[in-house]
């Protein structure tokens, strides 16, 4: 089903069989620009997408609507927890979740949404990248999310061979970009952001120094705790566990690179117990060091 006019895009896009194989398929791309005292939503839905705003809904698949003008308030789960909507907005709608939103009567919205289902979003939600939160993320005015999913619809009015397949490609795109922008964009202290970039700089260059996060935090000028706070709000992991990812990137280079005994590039590298960098070698890359070194010369020599 395709609605389209100047200020409403409106697609249900067909799915086959081999479509559900890839892991994500879409079921639904549009825009809607609802004007002042506009009856919402439009009736140009199709039944089991179409809902009285009173009521709400429950749906089958995971949508993600962004709101880039005018105010409205989204309400959803059994205790009806409300949220109060303004441009920059974007909320994650769940399967099973009820809910209902609506923008504001004297003022109208500019609305962008994507619906999708699968293996792969399902495996996402799982593992609790968007769990145990509220679904509202403040993710700011963004012209390339607008541009996504403005090259959503357009693929979607085509539907050629493979568009179901370019539209999930789309929607890992903006589901990424979301939660990038809503994890840092409360992150503003210029001054601040700098000396986390130099001591991120400062990481690499001293990865085979004895050097640990508290002479860092020293050498930048601020207290350990709150460099581990500022850290870990920027790059969303702490600097112990950012430093000794650098050093298994650093020990996969020589491992494939030199002939150096493992226990030399574990004491190189500064691991305080030699045995223990098998261990966690293994634990990151599923091989200890002997494999992983044999492995990667055998595949050069391919």
């Amino acid at each position: 089903m395709i609605y389209s006019d100047k200020n409403n895009n409106v697609n249900y896009p067909i799915t086959s069989e081999e479509d559900e194989l890839w892991g994500l398929t879409i079921t639904t791309v549009g825009h809607q620009n609802i004007s002042e005292k506009e009856n919402y939503p439009p009736e140009k839905h199709p039944v089991g997408y179409y809902f009285n705003v009173d009521k709400g809904r429950v749906l089958n698949e995971y949508q993600l609507l962004y709101i880039t003008n005018g105010n409205g308030v989204f309400t959803f789960g059994n205790s009806k927890q409300s949220c109060f909507i303004t441009e920059g907005k974007m909320f994650f709608l769940m399967p099973g979740v009820w809910h209902t939103y609506k923008p504001l009567e004297n003022s109208g919205w500019n609305e962008y949404w994507i619906g999708f289902k699968g293996e792969i979003i399902e495996k996402i939600v799982k593992e609790g990248f968007f769990l145990n939160r509220p679904p509202v993320f403040n993710i700011g005015m963004n012209e390339e999310i607008i541009d996504l999913y403005y090259k959503a619809i357009e693929i979607a009015n085509e539907e050629r061979a493979g568009f179901q397949q370019a539209l999930s490609g789309i929607v890992m795109n903006i589901l990424g970009l979301m939660y990038y922008r809503d994890k840092t964009r409360d992150f503003e202290d210029e001054e601040l952001i700098n000396k986390i970039n130099k001591a991120k700089v400062i990481m690499r260059e001293e990865i085979y120094k004895n050097t640990t996060a508290e002479d860092i935090a020293k050498n930048i000028g601020i207290s350990y705790s709150g460099f581990r706070r500022a850290f870990k709000e920027l790059t969303g992991t702490s600097p112990s566990k950012y430093m000794m990812e650098l050093k298994l990137n650093e020990a996969k280079l020589l491992l494939y690179n030199t002939n150096l005994p493992i226990k030399e590039i574990s004491y190189s590298l500064n691991f305080e117990n030699p045995d223990y960098f098998p261990i966690f070698f293994k634990k990151r890359t599923g091989k200890t060091p002997s494999e992983y070194r044999s492995f990667a010369v055998s595949n050069s020599n391919l």
